[in-house]
């Protein structure tokens, strides 16, 4: 048992560590797809990590230790939240009752810092990206919370591994309308959460539409790479929250179950990307309007999920 739990945190780290940068170039390249076009490399992401963690950082003068405490706490806290996320029917590394409240708050200790780090520069135009940053953070964090109690109520447990766990399957057959409701308002999270369109554009370099890429235009070598994988583990890390509500299948077999987990991953990218060539920007008054309607989904399925 304890060499099958080794080889269940080494497997684990893998996945998170390997399969994170993946996803950005299949997204990619589903939408040059959609584009008529070739597009980057699925392992664009790697080649540009390499390419930053060999170059120099360019470091204002009016900044403080908080500019390069952004992207180190941020890419720190998003590591340690996937500790706590079960990948496949294995249990997470480190699981405890009430993990769910920590994990919510280790992303959200990351957005602050990456927040804080942008008003550091003292430059207006970050200023106001870290503003609609936490502004959409603040929107998003109860659909994320009410889903999350949803998935308590259906599984009796206050643990990640518990929540996400293969007894889902289960809870399909009972209440479909529920889980529908959940992973869809869950999905709508995941896009705001990690600046996807329709709420961002992480390839914009308009004034008027940025938000994310805005707050991390004065990083450079090292802290760039720093951030750009931040983003993509924390991309990996809740699409793979939705892929557990989706495909909760426990076949008995570990190399089966994570090989489904992985198939599942890359098709949750391909359909990001399918929604970033079907869907246009939305303009930034109506962002609130469908960050609310996910808390709507998913309190409509917390609802549900107290009727049964």
């Amino acid at each position: 048992m304890r060499g099958d739990g080794m080889i269940d945190i080494v497997v684990h780290a893998a996945l998170v560590l390997l399969l994170a940068p993946l996803l950005p170039g299949v997204i990619g390249k589903t939408k040059a797809f959609f584009g008529g076009r070739v597009g980057p490399p699925v392992l664009q992401l790697p080649y540009d990590l390499l390419k930053l963690l060999r170059k120099r950082m360019v470091i204002s003068r009016t900044t403080s230790w908080m500019f390069l405490a952004g992207p180190a706490v941020t890419l720190a806290a998003t590591l340690a939240a996937s500790l706590l996320v079960p990948l496949g029917a294995a249990a997470a590394p480190v699981h405890f009752a009430g993990d769910i409240v920590l994990f919510a708050y280790l992303l959200a200790l990351g957005r602050f810092f990456t927040s804080s780090a942008a008003l550091d520069t003292g430059s207006a135009f970050e200023g106001m990206g870290a503003a609609r940053e936490l502004t959409f953070g603040f929107l998003s964090e109860p659909a994320l919370f009410l889903a999350l109690l949803a998935l308590v109520k259906i599984s009796g447990s206050l643990e990640l591994s518990g929540l996400l766990s293969p007894p889902l399957t289960d809870a399909w057959r009972a209440s479909t309308p529920t889980m529908v409701v959940l992973a869809a308002g869950l999905f709508i999270v995941t896009l705001a959460e990690c600046s996807r369109i329709p709420f961002d554009d992480p390839n914009t370099h308009l004034e008027l539409t940025m938000i994310h890429e805005v707050m991390v235009l004065d990083h450079s070598g090292p802290a760039l790479a720093a951030v750009l994988y931040g983003a993509a583990v924390k991309l990996f890390l809740l699409g793979s929250i939705v892929v557990s509500i989706v495909v909760p299948i426990a076949t008995g077999s570990r190399v089966v179950d994570w090989s489904i987990f992985t198939a599942a991953m890359l098709l949750f990218a391909v359909a990001v990307g399918i929604v970033e060539s079907c869907m246009a920007r939305l303009r930034l008054t109506q962002v609130p309007v469908l960050l609310i309607g996910a808390s709507v989904l998913t309190g409509l399925g917390l609802i549900l999920a107290l009727m049964r």
